[in-house]
């Protein structure tokens, strides 16, 4: 399965991303935003992997590998989570593992192209996220991917820095929905 955008395509997860994913998961500069607080072994990540193949229905998740059209190289992941096919919604999470990577509009171009996957083939009412308030960078490419704000839990996330608020940002991808109503 590959889902297209402009510069990405996201594809399914195969077992030969296990060493990638192996050094994004056990990044620990991105720990805070993923929630992750301890390692993560290449077993847990190949059985992880494995499930992959199962019934999205069953696992409530799925994980998207991002790579370049022009290049053919994964740069990142998107994951769709708490699938939750009555409510008709699910979370998104993202990441652009290597810096010099980042500015580029892949993270948009997902976005986008997850969206667009959401409403016509897993016929997805919204997609929700929460961000932490200082992510000035993720708070802007939801905006610009047609998230809103709207809402805050207050002192939500911890870190060595202290305690941070964390914004909750949906989209809603029927087009029956006004914001009037």
């Amino acid at each position: 399965m590959h889902i297209e955008g402009e510069k990405i395509c996201l594809r399914a997860v195969e077992p030969q991303d296990v060493e990638l994913m192996y050094r994004w998961e056990n990044d620990a500069s991105v720990w805070a935003v993923s929630g992750t607080i301890a390692p993560f072994s290449r077993h847990q990540l190949e059985r992880f992997v494995e499930e992959q193949q199962f019934d999205l229905q069953q696992t409530r998740q799925q994980r998207l590998m991002i790579q370049t059209k022009a290049d053919g190289r994964a740069v990142g992941a998107l994951d769709l989570f708490e699938l939750d096919l009555l409510h008709r919604r699910a979370g998104i999470g993202i990441l652009i593992a290597e810096p010099e990577d980042r500015g580029r509009g892949y993270a948009t171009d997902a976005v986008l192209a997850v969206a667009r996957y959401a409403r016509e083939v897993l016929g997805l009412h919204q997609l929700w996220c929460n961000v932490g308030a200082g992510n000035v960078a993720s708070r802007a490419l939801f905006a610009a991917c047609g998230y809103t704000e709207c809402g805050l839990k207050r002192q939500w996330l911890w870190s060595p820095s202290g305690w941070q608020d964390e914004v909750m940002l949906q989209k809603f991808l029927s087009r029956s929905y006004s914001a009037e109503k």
